[in-house]
C-alpha cells in the first residue's frame, strides 16, 4: 500500500525563480556566474535527476551565468535526460575522456568572465580530479574563483511550497513506515531482517529508495548507531531504535523512532521522556527570528535534566531537503537565523547509564507560530513492543 504521492518534478517557473533568486545574490557578491558540480547543487538549478551520479567515473558541471539560464556541460550519454529539464544550452563530450574530461568545454564556456563563484566551504566537495581542477585554474589565468557557499546553501535553506509539499509526502511515508515496525519487529528477530524488512515497507508504501536506515537494538539501550547490523536476534529489555532517510523525488525524510522489547527500565523511559520534552521545546523555538544556536540552547536545557554533558555535543539536528543532512546546524556555533519554510530535524541526544545513549528525531517546517511536524509525532511514552 503506497501514500497518494503529488506531482514529480517541477514547474519551469520554479527553476526560473531559484535561478533569479541566485542570480540577484551574484549581482551583489560581484559574481558572473556560479560553476556547480555537486548532484544536489545540480538538481535544484536544473532538476536533473539520475543515479549515475554513484559512478565516479563521470563529472558533472553546470554554470548558472549571471543572467539566462543554466548551461549544462554533461558526458553525451546524460544528454538525452538532461534535454527534458528546462535546460536549452547542452555542451557534452565522450565520456570517460581521462585526457579531457569536459575541461576544454569548461574552459572555452569560462573564459569570458572574471570573478566565478564556486563551492568551497562546509559540507561542500570538488567533485573533479584535483588534476583537472588544477589544469582548468592554469587554462584560464584572468578567472577568479570566489566562494559562493554561503549565496547557493543560503538560497537551497528556504523551500519553497511545492519543496515543502515533496518533504511532507516523504516524512508521510517515514512515519506510515515506522507504525508497522511492531508488525515485525519481534523478540528472536534478528537485527539484520529488521533492517530489510524496514527498507521493504518504506518501498512498499512508495519511496523511491531507502539508502539510509541505521540504529540499534540492545539491552537497556545502544551505544552506537551508524555500526551496520548483524545477526543478533532482538531480546527482552532491549532498546530498539531506528533511523530512516527515505527518498522521494530527490527529497528526503530523516527521523528515527525508539521502542522497547517486552518492558523498558527506568532509565530508558527517563531517557526517552526527556528527549521528547527537549523536542517539543524545539518545536516551540522554531519561529522565524530565532537562531539555530536558540534551537540547541532550547533544547540542551531540558537534556541537562539527566546528562550535564549536553553542550558538549557537536549539534542536535540540522537542515533537510535533497540531502539527507543540509545547512544550517542545531548548534552553539550556528547563529543562522530562522526564516519562514526552512525545513530542519530536530535531533536531541542525550548520553545516560553505562555507556548507553538515546536519540530522538522530528521533521517540521518553520512557522511563525512555531515547528510544523512533517513527521507524525512520537508517542510520548517509549512503546513496548
Amino acid at each position: 500500500m503506497s501514500l497518494t504521492a503529488p506531482s514529480r518534478g517541477f514547474s519551469e517557473s520554479e527553476f526560473a525563480n531559484r535561478t533569479s533568486a541566485a542570480q540577484t545574490r551574484m549581482v551583489a557578491a560581484g559574481l558572473d556566474g556560479l560553476l556547480l558540480m555537486s548532484e544536489p547543487d545540480v538538481q535544484y538549478f536544473t532538476g536533473f535527476q539520475t543515479l549515475f551520479w554513484q559512478s565516479p567515473t563521470r563529472p558533472w558541471f553546470v554554470f548558472v551565468p549571471v543572467s539566462g539560464k543554466p548551461i549544462a556541460i554533461i558526458p553525451e550519454i546524460g544528454a538525452s535526460l538532461m534535454r527534458q529539464t528546462w535546460v536549452d544550452d547542452i555542451r557534452t563530450w565522450a565520456a570517460p575522456a581521462p585526457q579531457d574530461d569536459g575541461i576544454t568545454l569548461l574552459i572555452d564556456l569560462l573564459s569570458d568572465h572574471g570573478t566565478i563563484g564556486l563551492m568551497k566551504g562546509h559540507e561542500t566537495q570538488l567533485r573533479m580530479p584535483l588534476a583537472d581542477w588544477e589544469h582548468l585554474n592554469k587554462s584560464l589565468p584572468n578567472v577568479r574563483f570566489q566562494d559562493a557557499t554561503g549565496l547557493v546553501q543560503g538560497l537551497r535553506m528556504v523551500k519553497s511550497p511545492a519543496e515543502i509539499t515533496k518533504l511532507a509526502h516523504i516524512c508521510a511515508i517515514g512515519s506510515a513506515t515506522f507504525a508497522q515496525v511492531p508488525t515485525f519487529a519481534h523478540i528472536g528477530t534478528p537485527l539484520d531482517d529488521v533492517f530489510r524488512a524496514f527498507r521493504r515497507e518504506g518501498l512498499a508504501m512508495g519511496a523511491d529508495n531507502a539508502p539510509y536506515v541505521v540504529g540499534a537494538s540492545a539491552q537497556g539501550g545502544y551505544a552506537d548507531v551508524i555500526s551496520p547490523p548483524d545477526g543478533s536476534p532482538l531480546a527482552l529489555g532491549d532498546i530498539l531504535m531506528l533511523d530512516t532517510g527515505l527518498v522521494w523525488d530527490g527529497y528526503h525524510c530523516d527521523f528515527d523512532r525508539n521502542w522497547a522489547l517486552g518492558h523498558a527500565d527506568d532509565n530508558a523511559k527517563r531517557a526517552y521522556d526527556v528527549l521528547w520534552r527537549a523536542t517539543e521545546a524545539g518545536i516551540a523555538v522554531a519561529k522565524p527570528g530565532n537562531t539555530c544556536r536558540d534551537l540547541f540552547m532550547a533544547m540542551s536545557q531540558v537534556i541537562t535534566e539527566m546528562d550535564e554533558s549536553a553542550g558538549d555535543i557537536g549539534r542536535l539536528g540540522h537542515g533537510l531537503g535533497l540531502q539527507l543532512t543540509e545547512q544550517p546546524s542545531h548548534a552553539a556555533f550556528d547563529n543562522t537565523v530562522l526564516q519562514e519554510n526552512m525545513v530542519l530535524t530536530l535531533e536531541p541526544s542525550l548520553s545516560y547509564g553505562a555507556g548507553l545513549m538515546m536519540v530522538h528525531e522530528e521533521n517540521i517546517v518553520v512557522t511563525d507560530g512555531g515547528g510544523r511536524l512533517l513527521s507524525k509525532r512520537a508517542a510520548p511514552e517509549l512503546p513496548i513492543i
